[in-house]
């Protein structure tokens, strides 16, 4: 078993409750990780035995691009399509945060964290 972290993927969306959220949106960090068998890949040295980060964040940046209000739904149907359309994973894990949120206060950052297992 092994892991492959996709970390920092910044993008600007368009998320959130609030009808200025949609017009103006704001900045999203998205971080990455998957488990799977990476045994194979790591003698054969090829793509083909491996978990493509290209697609990982090909997955992501297709997600993050539909308008959701809660974080929540994004990290979810980024985690479905993970499972969807990589048969080898195990586990995967997103997180996604928005930066400076508008929330009333000096905020870095909300972030949600979801997984989810084969």
């Amino acid at each position: 078993m092994g892991k492959i972290r996709v970390n920092n993927i910044k993008i600007y969306a368009l998320h959130g409750c609030l009808d200025e959220e949609a017009k103006i949106g704001s900045w999203y960090r998205v971080d990455v990780e998957v488990k799977a068998d990476l045994k194979k890949s790591a003698k054969t040295d090829d793509l083909a035995d491996t978990v493509d980060y290209v697609h990982l964040n090909y997955i992501v940046k297709e997600e993050m691009a539909i308008r959701s209000k809660l974080l929540e739904e994004v990290a979810q149907r980024i985690l479905n399509r993970f499972f969807k359309e990589i048969s080898m994973l195990k586990k995967a894990t997103v997180s996604v945060a928005k930066i400076n949120p508008p929330i009333g206060g000096n905020v870095e950052e909300v972030v949600i964290i979801l997984s989810k297992k084969r």
